[in-house]
């Protein structure tokens, strides 16, 4: 069980519940406070004053009075006029995922919904509720209206929702769970909106995959340095001390661990000065995406606790302000930098995959085929993981830095971090199967070696892989095999047999 209150909340933690099925429970205490903003919100009513969102209309409506008797027609007006995404559909870990930040945000206690709204909210993760949200319409400011709205609509009876896998109407979705529609008062269709629930939900999803995939990166780097018997000087820690990034000192200690008794590096003549820079400087390079990763971390990890609509309401002074805390530039740029910092992961890894099949630069068989000639070996799988790496040059343009204005030129400038966050999510999936295309063929080059030289911990991934894939002996179809070793990394099964060998890697 996780337990909701606006402030401790960590995307890691979001992440396990999903996958493990945690039930979401809310603070009690912190509802009080819930209670109280809303408890504003109905003293504002009374006193007839305007306040945007509240008894207004939105965007460049907001100058339009609406009378008490149509304030809860406006909220529901609001959900049903939002919802028109558009493209495929979000997972359903993004979309629980949006509800659990969505409702921990609302727990802070200034956006003045009431307490039931908050627990229908959660109620839909726990009872396996998952609204249908397309993946494409938000700007990324006033928040991810357009899947917030989407999200939301299950809530009063309208829209989409899978009910244990069985797609059905919002309405008879909440029927078969058991739960029962609201009628949304003042601030409330707006208070679920207004926020940048969307795209962080995809970007601490993606954090927990570039958690795994950052360290397994490293192994495959491991293995392919003993393949091509790499010299491990560049490893050395008084070097590492003399530019102390964290992420650096991290990758290169991770990659010393990892190589420690190994024959095929250590205590041997290589025969030239000095590697390569796929090889050489493999603790710059994925350090500094280690580096970028624990500042996207920081990043998210504030924005899940923040709040994040407009406008905000403090119950202890009676003020209402409009601001700009719906506005997803914080989270655009980390994501666009995380993805860019995946994708030179993906680059360096092609490369070392290069030097893996070409005989020119590794000293092993062409493209690592016992027969090369009349087998191919992984000449084509070279290809594919070039063509990832290319496609990701694409994918890394960020998209933070494009701004189209909306609502009448009343929002003028726009974070576009949906779109930052779905680019990430294909970066990610690119790296994901480079990573595993440089372990299935350092696997490969070590058929080659002396693989009673090997290091404990890259030993245990070498006969991981070997459970799942054989040795190419000769050409064979090679996509399941790519498949496999992508799901041992994306599982976290070869980042296990290395910290059960080594322990836990930075």
């Amino acid at each position: 069980m996780i337990i909701l209150n606006g402030s401790d909340l960590s995307g890691h933690k979001v992440v396990k519940a999903i996958r493990q099925g945690q039930t979401i429970a809310l603070d009690t205490g912190q509802l009080e406070k819930v209670a109280q903003a809303r408890s504003l919100v109905v003293s504002l009513l009374e006193q007839g004053q305007p306040i945007y969102g509240i008894n207004t209309g939105f965007g460049k409506l907001a100058d339009t009075s609406i009378s008490n008797e149509s304030v809860a027609e406006l909220q529901r007006n609001l959900i049903l006029s939002h919802s028109c995404g558009v493209g495929e559909p979000f997972s359903g870990e993004v979309v629980k995922a949006m509800i659990i930040l969505r409702a921990n945000a609302l727990m802070k206690g200034y956006s003045g919904i009431r307490p039931e709204v908050i627990r229908l909210l959660v109620e839909l993760v726990n009872q396996n509720v998952t609204p249908v949200v397309p993946s494409q319409g938000s700007v990324g400011a006033s928040g991810d209206l357009v899947p917030l709205a989407h999200m939301s609509a299950v809530l009063i009876g309208e829209g989409q929702a899978y009910y244990r896998d069985q797609l059905l109407t919002g309405a008879k979705a909440l029927e078969r769970a058991g739960l029962k529609p609201l009628t949304l008062e003042a601030k409330e269709g707006l208070a679920l909106i207004n926020g940048t629930q969307a795209m962080t939900a995809q970007g601490i999803l993606a954090l927990y995959d570039s958690h795994i995939l950052l360290k397994s990166a490293d192994v495959a780097s491991a293995l392919t340095m003993e393949a091509l018997c790499g010299i491990p000087n560049a490893l050395d820690e008084r070097v590492h001390s003399l530019r102390p990034h964290g992420g650096q000192i991290d990758a290169a200690g991770n990659l010393r661990r990892l190589l420690a008794g190994s024959d095929l590096v250590y205590g041997k003549e290589h025969g030239r000065i000095q590697d390569a820079y796929s090889l050489r400087c493999i603790p710059q390079v994925h350090g500094a995406s280690k580096d970028a990763y624990r500042y996207v971390e920081h990043v998210l990890n504030t924005e899940i606790n923040s709040v994040t609509d407009n406008p905000i309401l403090f119950p202890d002074d009676g003020d209402v302000i409009s601001a700009g805390n719906f506005h997803g530039q914080p989270v655009a740029l980390a994501l666009d930098f995380l993805g860019i910092a995946l994708a030179e992961v993906g680059n360096i890894s092609e490369r070392r995959v290069e030097r893996l099949v070409n005989p020119q630069l590794s000293g092993l068989p062409p493209f690592l085929a016992k027969n090369s000639g009349i087998n191919s070996g992984y000449m084509i799988v070279q290809y594919t993981a070039a063509s990832l790496v290319s496609e990701n040059k694409v994918l890394a343009h960020p998209a933070s830095v494009d701004s189209i204005p909306t609502s009448a030129n009343q929002e003028d400038h726009v974070s576009m971090g949906s779109i930052s966050a779905r680019k990430l999510g294909g970066i990610l999936a690119n790296v994901q199967n480079i990573v595993a295309i440089e372990i299935l063929c350092a696997c490969q080059a070590l058929e080659f070696r002396d693989r009673s030289k090997l290091a404990p911990a890259t030993r245990a991934v070498y006969e991981l892989v070997r459970e799942h894939v054989a040795p190419l002996d000769a050409d064979r179809f090679l996509e399941p095999e790519i498949k496999l070793v992508r799901d041992l990394v994306v599982s976290g099964q070869v980042l296990e047999v290395v910290e059960n060998t080594i322990g836990k890697m930075n």
